[in-house]
């Protein structure tokens, strides 16, 4: 199962309300490191399917979010927890560093 891109802005605010625990892998296509974090990222939405949503985020076409949330270097991995910023994982990382956060949100 792959992660989903977000589109725009106002889809990822809906997300944040609408779900409660999200995971969104800001990302981006010239970036090298994002691509090794992508194939984590669909891993993450199958393990956790049932109780967790993960999306992936272009940030050049969704600049306003970045900025929102003080992202200065990508991959950046979210985590948000009731609509509320949990963690942010920064930088390509092994997959039980981002599935140990999932976990953690989930208690």
């Amino acid at each position: 199962m792959a992660a989903a891109y977000i589109q725009d802005e106002a889809e990822f605010d809906t997300l944040l309300e609408a779900e409660p625990l999200l995971v969104v892998d800001c990302t981006a296509t010239w970036c090298g490191p994002c691509k090794l974090v992508a194939p984590l990222m669909d891993r993450l939405a199958d393990e956790f399917r049932d109780r967790a949503k993960v999306f992936k985020l272009d940030l050049d076409a969704n600049k306003s979010v970045a900025k929102r949330f003080g992202i200065r270097s990508i991959p950046a991995v979210m985590f948000f927890k009731q609509g509320e910023l949990a963690e942010t994982v920064v930088g390509a990382k092994p997959y039980e560093a981002f599935s140990s956060v999932l976990a953690k949100c989930l208690t």
